[in-house]
């Protein structure tokens, strides 16, 4: 028979224990494929690994995982507790065979710049990355993401362009085809990084920081509706569908970004 007194004092013990190693289990919740996206949120403090990369955590352990088109089917994620233990995890990702696509009757200098053309292309790729460079720590996204626009699909993410029978990289996005000013929305919550009046292969541009190192972008457009710093909503009209820069047809380019990955925006979203 066990003492009180010794009862008392280890069920004190274990009761100290417990408020102060608190444990929250790793919770992953999306898409565990290449061009997925999955959310999860771990203690506050912790640090996470996804191969050598720091993932953003925001203040309160909430986070985003995302998977690049040619990912490994096996991934090591890096779990460090705020008290230093180190645990591993291993996930698994399911790969893709993507289709190849072909589009022709592209002006050539759309296809093959000229250097003065190269000098304006490197220019805003630096506005783009600076954008991008942007996002804040805390998740915008928490009412879920929609289409921002209505029509056909034209183009579908990772697929090898093929432009002018000349092979280029491929397509990390959705293009969704429509009739030049039709209206284009905010995929979810964010803040307005980046507008532009005309890029060479993007044309008119929009960039929205929806936190945690997560970005949409709107391409193509025939109009702009925002204005750089503002805050937008899910659903909220930012532009309109055009067929600015490199396009042979009125359509919008949609891409999403995180942490440095391209990421496939239909699987955010319901399918079509």
């Amino acid at each position: 028979m066990i003492p009180k007194a010794l009862f008392f004092r280890t069920t004190l013990i274990l009761a100290t224990l417990a408020i102060e190693l608190p444990a929250v289990a790793l919770d992953l919740k999306g898409s565990f494929v290449q061009g997925g996206l999955v959310t999860g949120k771990v203690q506050p403090g912790t640090r996470l690994i996804l191969e050598r990369k720091r993932v953003p955590i925001s203040p309160t352990g909430d986070f985003i995982l995302g998977f690049g088109r040619d990912v490994a089917p096996k991934l090591s994620l890096q779990e460090i507790t705020p008290s230093g233990e180190t645990k591993p995890h291993s996930l698994t990702i399911r790969q893709r065979t993507y289709e190849i696509q072909r589009i022709d009757g592209l002006p050539r200098r759309k296809v093959t710049p000229d250097p003065e053309d190269l000098k304006r292309i490197r220019k805003e790729s630096r506005f783009i990355a600076a954008a991008r460079q942007k996002s804040v720590t805390a998740p915008a996204f928490g009412a879920g993401f929609v289409w921002p626009a209505e029509g056909r699909i034209s183009g579908v993410y990772g697929s090898q362009r093929i432009l002018n029978g000349k092979p280029r990289r491929p397509h990390f996005g959705v293009d969704v085809a429509a009739p030049t000013g039709s209206p284009v929305v905010a995929m979810a919550d964010g803040t307005v990084t980046l507008t532009h009046p005309g890029m060479f292969f993007n044309g008119k541009i929009i960039i929205l920081d929806h936190g945690l190192d997560l970005s949409s972008l709107y391409i193509h457009l025939s109009d702009i509706a925002v204005r750089d710093g503002q805050k937008v909503t899910k659903g909220q009209l930012i532009g309109k569908i055009g067929k600015t820069g490199r396009a042979t047809g009125p359509h919008l380019h949609w891409g999403v970004r995180w942490n440095g990955v391209e990421l496939d925006p239909a699987l955010l979203v319901p399918p079509r």
